[in-house]
């Protein structure tokens, strides 16, 4: 088992009445979206606060840096807040993701929940401050189906371990290779793990690698593996997590689930494929940052509670 299980420092499980505080890191969310968000929260008895810098516009981005962080590290700060929600990704958090203020992070913890371009934040606080999160989001059933809002609820609302079942309609579920796992599973979306890597990256030695990601060329995705491998970032991985690869076209009779098979295959560790965490057909979200179990056979990824 990953050595750094003994360094997390877990939130509190959310319950009836406390605050959680919506941020905007990277792009800007649509106002609905915001709307159908918190009308889920505050259906399940929490209270919704909104960071002053939410709906600002900077170009492609929500805001200017510092207003981006400042939203960030307020909600961080402030003792009455006690989860973090991304209202979207997009683009624009690895700017800011080595500023947040880790300090205050590990004395008061609390989850951050987020998927995609939010990944480069589960990383550098997993890094800098060892405090779990969600890789999800707040998934509206009307929109992404029953499961992926009763994974999100789940996942903030219980302390009990999160099981994963592989999906054979899951294009990744063919790379599924034999064997078991266990581990701190940290990753997520494969663009930001590679961004990441050399300032915000922690080191994935006897970790789980969760991976996913959407619509980029191949030749894209080769780059961030290989990366990675060279650089050494991924030596010493006990196992990979690969979940949805979305929006993927063949190149010249070369597919997805090829280039990765053949760049994972270098790390000679247990592979599940199949699972249902990205941007693919109902997702469902998943903690990061707490220890997990791979389990080939079963093809499950079951994963410890974020909170406590």
């Amino acid at each position: 088992m990953n050595t750094n299980v003994t360094a997390q420092v877990k939130p509190n499980v959310l319950r009836a009445g406390d605050i959680v505080r919506l941020v905007s890191p990277a792009s800007r969310p649509d106002e609905k979206d915001v709307e159908q968000i918190a009308t889920l929260l505050e259906s399940n008895g929490l209270r919704v606060q909104l960071g002053r810098h939410v709906f600002d516009r900077f170009g492609y981005l929500a805001g200017r840096d510092e207003d981006r962080l400042k939203d960030l590290n307020e909600a961080i700060n402030d003792a009455s807040v006690r989860a973090i929600i991304a209202t979207r990704g997009g683009k624009g958090a690895y700017r800011i993701a080595d500023a947040l203020d880790f300090a205050a992070l590990r004395a008061d913890p609390k989850p951050l929940i987020g998927f995609s371009e939010i990944t480069v934040l589960h990383l550098a606080m997993w890094r800098n401050a060892r405090v779990p999160g969600i890789h999800g989001a707040c998934w509206p059933a009307e929109q992404f189906g029953v499961r992926a809002e009763q994974s999100f609820l789940h996942a903030i609302l219980s302390t009990e371990a999160v099981t994963v079942q592989s999906v054979p309609g899951e294009i990744t579920s063919a790379l599924t290779t034999s064997g078991q796992a266990r581990g701190i599973l940290l990753g997520g979306n494969l663009d930001m793990i590679a961004t990441a890597a050399g300032w915000a990256l922690p080191c994935l030695r006897g970790a789980i690698l969760l991976i996913e990601d959407v619509e980029k060329g191949l030749g894209h995705v080769d780059r961030n593996l290989t990366r990675l491998l060279k650089s050494g970032a991924l030596n010493g991985v006990a196992g990979v997590a690969i979940g949805q690869f979305s929006g993927f076209a063949s190149s010249k009779g070369v597919t997805i689930v090829d280039l990765l098979r053949e760049r994972l295959s270098h790390l000679g560790v247990p592979i599940l494929g199949g699972l249902p965490l990205g941007h693919g057909d109902r997702p469902v979200a998943v903690p990061i940052g707490t220890e997990a179990v791979l389990d080939t056979s079963c093809r499950t990824l079951s994963v410890m509670a974020a909170v406590q």
